[in-house]
């Protein structure tokens, strides 16, 4: 059975598309199912079944998973062994929530691909968990560990948010000294039915019930804190890239939250992954202190 058509029929069971999986592989959709037959012609079974969902897995296609992962693995292995010390190159996918995703990894990824200018490094920005099992990334920054899957998990660093608000805003409004202040003003955050994590409630720290400006995305909410439209629960990360913002109510609230670095288990004998992992690892750590060491140096978060 040949390794490539093993590589395809994984790339559409993770997809369960024939174009997703074109996509991760750089084939047009045509290519990819005339791939799929070509190799459902080989064993004489059908390992797709074609549902308005996508395309599921048949009983014989189940059985196939087990073996052509482990044909995956030995590749990777293959492939590793030769390249040795210099195999930190090709494709590395992360998945990341949109405040990590936004206002770290692209500093990450720009140190990453000085060091090793053969890496080719995307950043998946989901407002959702990403889904690992099905490959739609190499590794994933969560702000909560998994409790489910065959997963290695690890801690990278705590970070902190505040109440913020530009200071276009705050010039028009009453002073902040006590929670019972921001009655009456405008509040920013999270849609409540599309907040995908616990951890990123932030909302309830206010003691205010709801916002009158709200988006799925950090960014979006950050960028509406930014224009003067209200105050909202921000990273202190993210701040010193809004000019103009600063925190308020410090001493009333103040949270903190951690990211996680997900890896699918079966990369645990991955040198090359492994490698990745801690460069990423480390590059978000110093991404964290220097740009919340920034707002230590300044009252109220003043950069």
């Amino acid at each position: 059975m040949d390794w490539d058509d093993l590589r395809i029929f994984l790339a559409v069971a993770r997809a369960e598309s024939l174009s997703g999986a074109g996509r991760r592989l750089a084939m047009d959709a045509s290519t990819v199912g005339r791939r799929i037959a070509r190799l459902e012609a080989s064993v004489g079974a059908a390992l797709f079944l074609k549902t308005p969902g996508g395309y599921q897995l048949t009983a014989e296609g189940s059985r196939l998973m087990a073996p052509a992962e482990a044909a995956e693995r030995a590749a990777t292995a293959a492939a590793e062994a030769v390249s040795g010390d210099a195999g930190l190159s090709g494709q590395l996918r992360i998945g990341a929530p949109d405040g990590c995703a936004n206002y770290l990894l692209p500093q990450v990824a720009r140190d990453l691909c000085a060091a090793h200018p053969g890496l080719e490094i995307q950043i998946v920005a989901l407002p959702r968990v990403v889904n690992l099992t099905r490959r739609e990334a190499d590794m994933a920054i969560a702000v909560s560990p998994p409790d489910t899957g065959r997963l290695m998990v690890q801690r990278l660093v705590d970070y902190h948010l505040h109440l913020a608000g530009h200071d276009d805003y705050l010039s028009r409004h009453p002073p902040l000294d006590r929670l019972e202040d921001l009655r009456g003003h405008r509040m920013i955050s999270y849609i409540p039915d599309m907040i995908f994590d616990r951890e990123l409630d932030y909302l309830s720290a206010t003691g205010v019930e709801a916002a009158q400006i709200s988006s799925n995305s950090v960014a979006v909410q950050m960028q509406a804190v930014r224009a003067g439209a209200g105050l909202g629960i921000v990273h202190d990360f993210a701040i010193p890239f809004a000019p103009g913002v600063r925190r308020v109510l410090t001493g009333r609230i103040a949270l903190k939250r951690s990211f996680w670095l997900i890896r699918h288990a079966d990369d645990r004998a991955s040198r090359r992954l492994t490698l990745l992992a801690e460069a990423v690892a480390q590059g978000i750590r110093t991404e964290v202190a220097r740009l919340e060491g920034q707002l230590s140096a300044a009252p109220d978060g003043r950069t």
